[in-house]
């Protein structure tokens, strides 16, 4: 059996994982995952912090992988882009995730806001670096001038976030399931909603064949899945179930099977690797170090063709 070192991941990021490791499908293929956990960034919201800039991008994911703990962790593509230029051990992307997330902005019972327009120079709580982040600036783009998105550091815990609307901390911020139903039960209101992919980071030891047999399992997990997505919405509750009080006055049958998307893990397409670096570029949240640094394209082809 192979061992691999996963930093731990919720459902909304890696449900397919978590469900190849319980159903013995990682077994299968000859791998035995070991779980390692990774850092959590403060839960408190700070307004007086209005930028990503001098921040570490491994405040929460690749922490461990940092520090030669993990072999491998998955997270939003474009946090993963800011991640592997910042990297001191050398890691690459190496595909994209099999769960696209599902995450919107929202805003408290009390708010005023109804439409994305309402929210120009409107305070916005923003986990930096992590998915959401990135989304939220790409949902509002179509609505909002750059020059009027006011974003502030919140935490990357949604709980927390769902308590800074709730308590007026914050006009606005971003959630994911199964917090975005908790707190439209709450009397929340979405303002947008999205989707976003996720990718795979590797150390140098994760060989081209191991993460084929990894992808191999992900996709029956995916399988399953999609059969009967009901059958696994419990993941998101047990997940988060001590993370806010809230979350025990839900049940499966209160989330909405539609904002689980699966599909089968797949190399980071070229034309999309380029734009998504040239807008992270615009934002001045890249360094000029060229697109293709940023995923191992060898190992990507050759883990992808071993997986088929």
């Amino acid at each position: 059996m192979k061992t691999l070192r996963l930093e731990t991941t919720a459902p909304f990021q890696g449900l397919a994982e978590l469900v190849a490791d319980d159903e013995g499908i990682f077994t299968a293929e000859g791998l035995t995952i070991e779980w390692v956990e990774r850092n959590q960034t403060p839960d408190q919201t700070d307004v007086g912090v209005n930028t990503p800039d001098g921040l570490s991008a491994f405040g929460s994911h690749g922490s461990t992988f940092e520090k030669g703990g993990a072999d491998m962790y998955n997270a939003c593509e474009c946090g993963n882009y800011r991640r592997v230029q910042d990297t001191g051990v050398h890691g690459r992307q190496i595909g994209r995730r099999s769960i696209i997330t599902c995450a919107a902005i929202m805003v408290g019972p009390d708010s005023k806001v109804e439409t994305p327009q309402q929210l120009a120079g409107k305070m916005i709580g923003l986990p930096y670096y992590f998915g959401t982040h990135y989304l939220a600036l790409q949902m509002l783009e179509g609505f909002v001038p750059r020059d009027m998105v006011e974003t502030c550091r919140a935490s990357n815990n949604s709980a927390a976030r769902l308590d800074a609307i709730v308590n007026g901390d914050v006009e606005a911020t971003t959630l994911t399931e199964p917090f975005i139903t908790l707190a439209e039960k709450l009397g929340c209101r979405v303002i947008i909603e999205g989707f976003y992919h996720g990718t795979e980071v590797v150390s140098d030891n994760v060989e081209a064949e191991t993460y084929a047999a990894f992808n191999r399992a992900v996709c029956e997990a995916v399988r399953r899945i999609n059969a009967d997505k009901k059958k696994y919405l419990h993941y998101f509750l047990d997940y988060h179930k001590d993370q806010h009080p809230g979350l025990a006055t839900l049940t499966a049958d209160d989330l909405r099977p539609g904002r689980i998307r699966m599909v089968d893990p797949a190399p980071v397409p070229e034309d999309e690797l380029h734009r998504t670096y040239d807008w992270m570029r615009s934002r001045g949240l890249l360094d000029n170090v060229g697109a293709e640094s940023l995923v191992d394209l060898d190992r990507q082809i050759q883990a992808h063709v071993a997986a088929e």
